[in-house]
């Protein structure tokens, strides 16, 4: 993948729409694919619950920073 904008990095960023994390396992980043994926899940398994309802927030907020996460990335950027 050569960099932002790159074909790579929207792949990247549509599997995330449907999977969180997915992409950054795409990308080869398995630390950040696992943060997002655990995270995402976690929030929203929490707002499922009537007592923690906010979480449901929080999760949105996991799961559009792993599809921009994906979409911005940069393998120049990341080794500097």
């Amino acid at each position: 993948m050569s960099g932002q904008g790159s074909g790579g990095n929207v792949i990247a960023a549509l599997c995330n729409v449907f999977i969180p994390g997915l992409g950054q396992l795409v990308q080869g980043r398995i630390f950040m694919a696992l943060f997002f994926f655990v995270a995402t899940a976690v929030s929203y398994a929490l707002g499922a619950t009537v007592i923690l309802f906010f979480m449901w927030l929080v999760g949105a907020v996991f799961h559009l920073w792993s599809i921009i996460d994906a979409a911005r990335f940069s393998r120049i950027r990341s080794v500097l």
